[in-house]
């Protein structure tokens, strides 16, 4: 952020903007590069508490089958029973159950996420990166953050050997945030 603000006055409740937001991921692939990808059918609620910051909330579920990696035979196969299983399990979920400060704009937002059923606690970092009104009249907030999970903790364990050693997927994925959320009107 380039400017201080006061966190005050992002206090009120706000819904994701799918489009203008990401909510991707990275993982190495065959050991020699990074695919990333991203869910494009995203939705989720936030409670800010700009001078409280502990008393913040938020939930955010994902659509499994807008899973996006540019390439529709992975797509299709990231699909499946190997992977996100969508036919039984069509959506991610995100629930915070605490927001720390770290810094005057840094937070750790720590919260359960299932995945094909499994829930699992993690620990995002997030960043505030602005606020402002769009022209439109909306108050737009920005944030930044990331985590890195083993996936094998959901249950997502296929994989193939390679012939030259290691593995085609790797276990550990960096999830990674950039979110635009429009603050609500009181009442709406």
């Amino acid at each position: 952020m380039t400017e201080a603000t006061d966190l005050g006055q992002l206090t009120g409740d706000y819904t994701i903007d799918a489009a203008h937001s990401r909510l991707g991921f990275v993982a190495r692939h065959a050991m020699v590069t990074k695919v990333r990808g991203q869910f494009t059918d995203v939705e989720g609620e936030i409670h800010i508490d700009g001078h409280n910051p502990a008393d913040s909330s938020g939930t955010v579920r994902i659509k499994t089958a807008s899973i996006n990696t540019q390439q529709e035979d992975r797509d299709s196969h990231l699909r499946t029973g190997d992977f996100f299983d969508v036919e039984n399990h069509p959506e991610i979920t995100f629930r915070s159950r605490s927001v720390q400060p770290k810094g005057s704009d840094t937070f750790t937002v720590s919260g359960d996420l299932t995945i094909r059923g499994s829930t699992n606690p993690v620990d995002f970092d997030l960043e505030f990166t602005g606020l402002a009104k769009d022209p439109f009249g909306n108050l737009r907030a920005g944030f930044e953050g990331s985590t890195t999970i083993n996936r094998k903790d959901w249950g997502l364990s296929w994989n193939a050997a390679l012939e030259t050693g290691g593995w085609l997927v790797s276990d550990k994925i960096t999830i990674e945030l950039d979110v635009s959320a429009i603050k609500l009107e009181p009442g709406s």
